[in-house]
């Protein structure tokens, strides 16, 4: 062998082998949890996955559908995964409980939180419901109750308990119940063939964040390229699913669940779009995933007048800015 052919060896192992044993290296296996079963709501976690997105960043991404009886936070609890989907409360219970776990970036600006109700009965506005009965659930009594007594002088009795069928609200066109922007409404035009009066909690003052990435402490401190990376390739992947083709995204939910139907998910996801889930206020100067520590704060004062939190809980401690509010995402959008 002479000397010019050991040169093109040594050019072959260096360009082309050496870099795919690299990558092959660097590649770290990454499971996250999501809420519940796989719909739109998730879709720019699905879209990153299905265009190679998470590959991109170097990481292999197994997503873990969420639903009835799977306590995800447990999950992340016990290291069973490594990202889980939560919100602004969720990160507080955290802090508040002493776990250390935190929000390292806010996908859904608003919550989806919804109050439906029937066209027609002077129902048409929240603070038309004053002294009305509402369907809650017992989770939500909690949650965005609190917020609702304080803003328009609900009280607990006209509480009734929400069991998660639309069949009490559709027998009585009195009726009030809770829901999410991206489903019941659907369910109700799809069933019972009128379009309800809905309105969007974060729309009234309920601000909490929605369908944040809550990750470890340790691997925060320990490995935050990885939490980097993730959060990257999640931020591109939302971008993609809501401002470019859905259609790949839309097929691995699909595949996971094989229930949910393309009318669902394209219902969804306009209403994403169209209401500013994702996409609205600190986005459009710092992007997807944007979080101020002036938004925490205001949720957890509200939360705290409530008696939910402690006055000396430290609300600082449920997230971090270090991963998002990154100038690369500014006009990110017209890329699609």
């Amino acid at each position: 062998m002479n000397l010019e052919d050991l040169r093109k060896i040594t050019i072959v192992i260096i360009f082309v082998i050496f870099p795919y044993t690299i990558n092959a290296e660097d590649t770290q296996k990454v499971i996250l949890s999501t809420n519940w079963l796989a719909q739109a709501e998730h879709g720019g976690f699905y879209q990153a996955l299905a265009e190679g997105i998470y590959k991109k960043y170097n990481l292999d991404v197994e997503i873990r559908q969420g639903g009835p009886g799977i306590n995800t936070k447990a999950l992340l609890v016990a290291g069973k995964v490594d990202f889980n989907i939560g919100g602004s409360a969720g990160a507080l219970n955290f802090v508040n409980g002493e776990v250390p776990f935190k929000a390292v970036a806010a996908i859904f600006q608003k919550d989806p939180q919804v109050l439906i109700s029937h066209p027609n009965q002077g129902n048409d506005k929240i603070e038309n419901f004053k002294g009305k009965k509402i369907l809650i659930s017992k989770y939500n009594q909690v949650t965005f109750w609190p917020f609702l007594k304080a803003k328009y002088g609900f009280t607990d009795d006209q509480i009734k308990p929400y069991n998660f069928s639309l069949q009490p609200f559709l027998e009585d066109k009195t009726s009030i119940q809770q829901g999410y922007l991206t489903s019941e409404p659907y369910s109700i035009l799809s069933k019972a063939g009128f379009q309800p009066v809905v309105n969007l909690l974060a729309d009234n003052g309920y601000m909490p964040y929605a369908t944040t990435i809550e990750t470890s402490i340790e691997k925060i401190q320990n490995n935050p390229k990885l939490i980097q990376n993730f959060v990257d390739a999640s931020i591109e992947g939302w971008y993609s699913y809501i401002y470019g083709n859905p259609e790949l995204g839309n097929q691995l939910i699909k595949k996971d669940n094989p229930e949910m139907s393309n009318d669902l998910l394209n219902y969804a996801r306009d209403e994403m779009k169209k209401r500013g889930i994702v996409f609205s206020g600190d986005t459009e100067k710092m992007g997807i995933g944007a979080m101020t520590d002036s938004r925490w704060k205001s949720f957890f004062e509200l939360m705290r007048d409530q008696g939910l939190y402690p006055e000396t809980l430290d609300y600082k401690k449920a997230y971090t800015l270090n991963f998002v509010n990154n100038d690369k995402w500014i006009g990110y959008e017209n890329k699609y």
